[in-house]
């Protein structure tokens, strides 16, 4: 299980839920201007709950998800191109 130390280090940015979890974010910017957004969520003893990753094009719209945890459900689009 990781700390909430090890997690605010690995992860640049997060906000408190009402459930007394966290949800940690960091961006990773592609050379064409897309972005990914990777997204873990975490009970209030810092359990991850949930990790997904958003692409995101070049203007900033959600184009895809990736749900990896706790189930890995792959690839979803979500508009068309």
């Amino acid at each position: 299980m990781s700390s909430r130390q090890q997690n605010e280090r690995k992860f640049s940015q997060w906000h408190d839920l009402p459930n007394g979890g966290r949800r940690y974010w960091f961006e990773v910017i592609g050379r064409q201007g897309w972005k990914a957004r990777y997204i873990k969520e975490v009970d209030a003893r810092e359990k991850m709950v949930k990790f997904w990753q958003e692409i995101l094009d070049s203007t900033g719209q959600l184009v895809e998800i990736h749900e990896k945890y706790p189930v890995d459900k792959g690839h979803r689009k979500t508009r068309l191109p």
